[in-house]
């Protein structure tokens, strides 16, 4: 009997002891985003548009803000495009590297495509590669519109990425770059939630979304993206060692004389290690594009100080 108790004691002396491990193993998820949430109710108390934001902090947790389905991703979509394309790429045995002869009839010289500059509209070869570096540094609307209809169109594009962040299905894609240039009012059904960019994006620098190569590519256009510089990077110090990579989207203005989109979301690096996935969308604003990067670098900043609080 005297055994049998002394080993019943040792057994809980031993259970006791793997929890507290266990406990000092286990990462702290418990935030409390009260104080930051008050803080951006400020910001925006004001402000005439609809406001989304979403946080992702290493492995501390997640915070969201107006967190709705409805904001239009505008050029945003262009992430979720470069990864289906690799995803194809991938699974097709083709290279990054491969060659595209681009023909006249698929070239637009009315929208948007900074490669116009230095291929002729008349047609050229362009590898892959240099389509999804303009796609995602300069938002090239022609390297979008030509990746979806020689890759991978924008249906199967919206499938592939639902799969990838499963089971977070809040966003929907419908149109491509051309139909919206036609008709504006589509760029309000491709729409999406600040966390279910956020968690893209997340997943992009933390996780597994296709073959290694393919993926660090599409970070490396990240990194090199400076279209909307004056949104969530001008709310981080300028004097510190952070490194951001994001991806914007910007809309066009609605029959009421709104901004239709002004968005920006991308991955943060600290000097001391830390990282952290914010973004910030705005949707219907009642002012210039200007005053809606204001608003997002006044928000940044708060998010950007809220963080460094932390232990």
């Amino acid at each position: 009997m005297y055994r049998l108790l002394r080993l019943k004691s040792n057994i809980v002396v031993i259970f006791a002891v793997l929890m507290q491990l266990l406990s000092a193993c286990s990462p702290n998820k418990t935030v409390d985003f009260t104080t930051l949430e008050s803080d951006i109710q400020k910001i925006i108390a004001d402000k005439k548009g609809q406001f989304g934001v979403a946080i992702i902090i290493d492995d501390k947790g997640t915070f969201a803000f107006n967190n709705t389905v409805n904001y239009p991703l505008m050029s945003m979509f262009k992430l979720h495009q470069s990864i289906a394309v690799c995803d194809v790429l991938n699974k097709t045995d083709s290279s990054l590297d491969s060659v595209l002869t681009i023909r006249s009839n698929e070239i637009d010289t009315n929208t948007w495509s900074p490669m116009l500059k230095k291929y002729s509209p008349e047609g050229f070869d362009i590898s892959i590669k240099d389509l999804i570096m303009y796609l995602m540094v300069d938002s090239d609307n022609n390297a979008s519109n030509i990746l979806f209809d020689r890759i991978v169109n924008v249906a199967n594009t919206d499938s592939i990425i639902a799969s990838a962040i499963l089971p977070e299905r809040s966003f929907k894609l419908i149109y491509k770059e051309a139909d919206m240039s036609k008709d504006h009012s589509l760029a309000y059904s491709n729409v999406t939630s600040p966390m279910s960019f956020a968690r893209l994006v997340h997943k992009v620098f933390t996780d597994t979304l296709t073959c290694k190569p393919c993926q660090d590519y599409i970070k490396h256009t990240m990194q090199l993206c400076q279209t909307g510089m004056n949104r969530i990077a001008a709310g981080l110090p300028k004097d510190k060692n952070i490194t951001f990579a994001h991806r914007t989207g910007s809309g066009y203005t609605n029959e009421k004389g709104e901004i239709a989109a002004v968005n920006d979301g991308g991955f943060i690096t600290l000097p001391d290690g830390r990282t952290y996935t914010v973004v910030i969308l705005v949707k219907d604003y009642k002012g210039t594009q200007e005053e809606a990067e204001t608003v997002i670098a006044e928000i940044s900043k708060t998010i950007y100080r809220f963080i460094c609080s932390l232990n």
